[in-house]
């Protein structure tokens, strides 16, 4: 995971609202990595896409 690549190609900006502890607990995390706040936001929503696929009109159909 932490060899992979995140954010690569044409980028775009995104400005939300979220919790101040929110914040708080992803700056903590960026000392603690080697990643930056952009890379572990798009790892998170990656993450929460492919478990939400269906919020996109993507039927999962599961065994």
């Amino acid at each position: 995971m932490k060899t992979q690549k995140h954010n690569e190609g044409p980028v775009g900006e995104l400005k939300v609202m979220i919790e101040e502890k929110m914040i708080n607990d992803l700056n903590l995390m960026v000392e603690n990595t080697d990643f930056s706040i952009d890379e572990l936001v798009v790892i998170a929503l990656k993450r929460f896409r492919s478990s939400h696929a269906d919020y996109m009109g993507v039927k999962v159909d599961f065994p």
